[in-house]
């Protein structure tokens, strides 16, 4: 998230005692963020708001230490009063979109990225969040409701044995180790195409039934990669690294063989490339331990690193 108030547009002063005071206040609370003291910043803050209501610099900067410190609720108040100025400034429009994704509001969220791509439609951290933003609202369950998450659990441990399939078709997913739509879904086109006797026609075949269930091959890695870059984020949050996720890959340097091999996965950003384990780059055609020691070590120079596997996830 941005980090930086001064450039909000200091509204006008109730009166100069009043805006003298929050500025003094505020130049303290700066120096307790400087010293580790958040908790003694955002009662200084608060102070220093309730002095001057008007001052935006103020607003944004509480509004951003309450969201490090997990005060959404308060934090997204105030995020949302200060893009009520015209224009709203980009930061706090950014900060306030991943508040509204985390509470799956994605509508605002939406609306709020897209208020930032109208001003710079090349804003990378934009783009990258919209692209999750939009994934979500056309990916997952309408309403995030145990029943409902029950419900597609049932849905993707439904053998595939249960649907009209060829006999060639149910042959090839029984050797590939596919018992379930969940293990299906986690495969994609080109992994189906390259097993032996599995054609078009079976690939059609399998990709009907899917859709008849909502599904598509690959998605269950892309919701995986989405909830990974938004973990990712999560955890860097505050660190200044933020902005290095919608960095293009291309920054890395890597070599020929590195870089066709994340083409094949459409690895665009850094933030993609993070959110793909050990295991999926190497599953790619040509690409060996030595390509993976390049990729490990150039996300290690930036303080990152690939994604893995928790206990318990497939």
């Amino acid at each position: 998230m941005s980090n930086d108030p001064m450039d909000m547009v200091i509204g006008a002063s109730a009166n100069a005692a009043d805006a003298k005071a929050a500025k003094d206040l505020y130049a303290k609370a700066q120096e307790q963020i400087t010293n580790g003291e958040r908790y003694q910043a955002i009662e200084t803050l608060r102070s220093a708001l309730s002095a001057d209501p008007t001052d935006l610099a103020i607003a944004f900067a509480l509004a951003y230490q309450l969201d490090l410190s997990g005060e959404d609720d308060e934090a997204l108040s105030l995020y949302e009063r200060v893009c009520e100025d015209s224009p709203a400034p980009v930061n706090a429009l950014m900060n306030l979109a991943v508040l509204y994704e985390d509470r799956g509001d994605y509508v605002r969220a939406e609306r709020s990225l897209r208020q930032i791509l109208e001003t710079d439609p090349n804003h990378n951290r934009a783009r990258l969040f919209m692209k999750d933003v939009i994934a979500s609202k056309s990916m997952m369950i309408e309403e995030e409701n145990e029943r409902d998450v029950m419900k597609r659990r049932a849905l993707l441990d439904t053998p595939v044995t249960d649907f009209e399939l060829t006999v060639r078709a149910r042959t090839c997913l029984k050797k590939m180790n596919i018992r379930t739509l969940g293990d299906l879904i986690r495969i994609n086109e080109s992994e189906l195409m390259s097993y032996k006797n599995f054609g078009e026609s079976s690939l059609d075949e399998i990709k009907r039934m899917l859709s008849t269930k909502g599904l598509k091959l690959g998605q269950g890695r892309e919701d995986a990669h989405r909830v990974a870059r938004r973990q990712i984020l999560e955890k860097l949050k505050g660190s200044g690294k933020e902005q290095l996720l919608s960095k293009p890959v291309s920054e890395l340097q890597l070599s020929v063989r590195a870089r066709k091999a994340l083409q094949m996965l459409n690895i665009q950003t850094i933030g993609d490339l993070c959110s793909h384990t050990e295991a999926e780059l190497m599953g790619v055609k040509n690409f060996g331990a030595t390509s993976l020691d390049e990729v490990r070590e150039k996300l290690t120079e930036w303080g990152l690193s690939l994604r893995i596997i928790e206990d318990g996830e497939e």
